[in-house]
């Protein structure tokens, strides 16, 4: 699913400007589920697209590299930024988070599409955190 085309279409070019870009979609959005959320990038790192890839529970949410990378692979992207909430406001990222990302990123090397950041967003105290710095 297509979330429609990016107006303003900042380069995401650091982790500030990845987290900046996932605490925006999320504040528009609002979540009271877990939502895993894939960007669809260009070769200059700006969003394509942007696809609500899961759906989840409170605390949960079912992530496959092939639903990931299937509609980056249809919009022609260079690079993802992989973004996901915590509805619990914390962003600390979890051991399957963390899991989640080695093996999207060992998939993305194979398929040659760069994951250039994983960010999880807490609310508006707990703000963000990205998996890239995390490690």
């Amino acid at each position: 699913m297509r979330e429609g085309s990016i107006n303003r279409r900042p380069r995401i070019t650091s982790t500030a400007t990845a987290r900046s870009f996932a605490e925006a979609f999320f504040a528009q959005r609002g979540a009271d589920r877990e939502c895993f959320v894939v960007a669809h990038l260009d070769t200059k790192h700006r969003p394509m697209s942007i696809e609500v890839c899961t759906v989840g529970t409170l605390d949960a949410s079912l992530v496959h590299p092939r639903e990931v990378f299937k509609a980056a692979i249809l919009a022609g992207a260079s690079a993802v930024l992989l973004m996901h909430n915590h509805p619990s406001g914390d962003p600390t990222p979890s051991r399957e988070d963390r899991a989640v990302t080695d093996r999207l990123e060992q998939v993305g090397k194979i398929i040659g599409i760069n994951v250039l950041d994983h960010i999880v967003v807490g609310d508006d105290e707990g703000g963000s955190v990205s998996l890239r710095k995390a490690i």
